[in-house]
């Protein structure tokens, strides 16, 4: 696995989910792909690590592993195990692709991008890719492959060791009218809580809603989801604010000392 570029793969949907298998054999073009995924759907498990229950590796064909974890453990499984699931350290996580979109703020809620984003934290280069469920399945294979290759060819000269891109892929119903660069648009929910009765009486309940509405500002994904165009959105993994929040924070660390000598004296 030398001459050709080392991908591992992941998601969220689990390791035998149709988006990853497309998009594992258009992946499969370019470069050499090693598949570490959930073995069961784990959608919006964000960016948690199992730490209290264990863990097990399954391993299904010489190049495909599952664990019985969050996305995020998959990527820290692969990479940690020293030789066990790769043989060396992947030159790009490509992690999905999603069933459904992962646009605005479900970048937050989601396993597929968090599995990009703990590559990222370990400095490899990631794309997460997500599909509408009524999206052209290897066509959009296909161009989240042509998006994961041309990082790569970014990152593959002088820069690769310094690179360590984080990109959020979204592809539309349909087929695509091309694509995109853009950023975070607003996704809003119509978020509720539903309250039912087990058939022994006990109470349970779903959360979530059903109905979505997009912010259309120009430069945005919502935006370029709604005119028909795959979206490429770069993510930053830095949580630290802009200088605005730091005059906020700097306020009411002054405030705080403030009433801590107040109550003190």
């Amino acid at each position: 696995m030398t001459a050709r570029p080392l991908i591992l793969l992941c998601n969220d949907d689990g390791y035998d989910a149709p988006g990853l298998l497309a998009l594992g054999a258009a992946l499969e073009a370019f470069a050499e792909v090693i598949v570490c995924a959930p073995k069961t759907n784990q959608s919006a498990a964000s960016h948690a690590l199992t730490l209290h229950s264990i863990l097990r590796l399954t391993q299904f064909s010489e190049r495909t592993y599952a664990v019985n974890g969050t996305p995020a453990d998959c990527i820290y499984v692969a990479l940690h195990s020293g030789t066990r699931i790769v043989p060396r350290r992947p030159d790009l996580v490509v992690s999905g692709m999603n069933h459904g979109p992962n646009l605005g703020a479900d970048v937050t809620y989601s396993g597929t991008v968090a599995a990009a984003r703990e590559a990222a934290l370990r400095g490899i280069p990631a794309v997460a890719i997500s599909a509408d469920v009524h999206a052209d399945l290897p066509a959009a294979a296909r161009l989240g492959a042509r998006v994961a290759e041309a990082l790569w060819n970014l990152g593959s000269g002088s820069n690769r060791p310094q690179l360590a891109s984080l990109l959020n892929v979204n592809v539309p119903p349909g087929t695509s009218a091309g694509i995109r660069s853009t950023r975070l648009g607003s996704r809003r929910y119509n978020d509720e809580v539903l309250f039912r009765r087990d058939p022994r009486g006990y109470e349970y309940l779903w959360i979530g809603g059903s109905e979505v509405h997009h912010e259309l500002t120009e430069g945005t994904d919502t935006a370029a989801w709604e005119a028909g165009f795959t979206s490429v959105t770069p993510l930053a993994y830095d949580l630290h604010a802009g200088s605005e929040a730091i005059d906020v924070a700097q306020t009411v660390v002054a405030s705080s000392l403030a009433i801590d000598q107040a109550k003190s004296g």
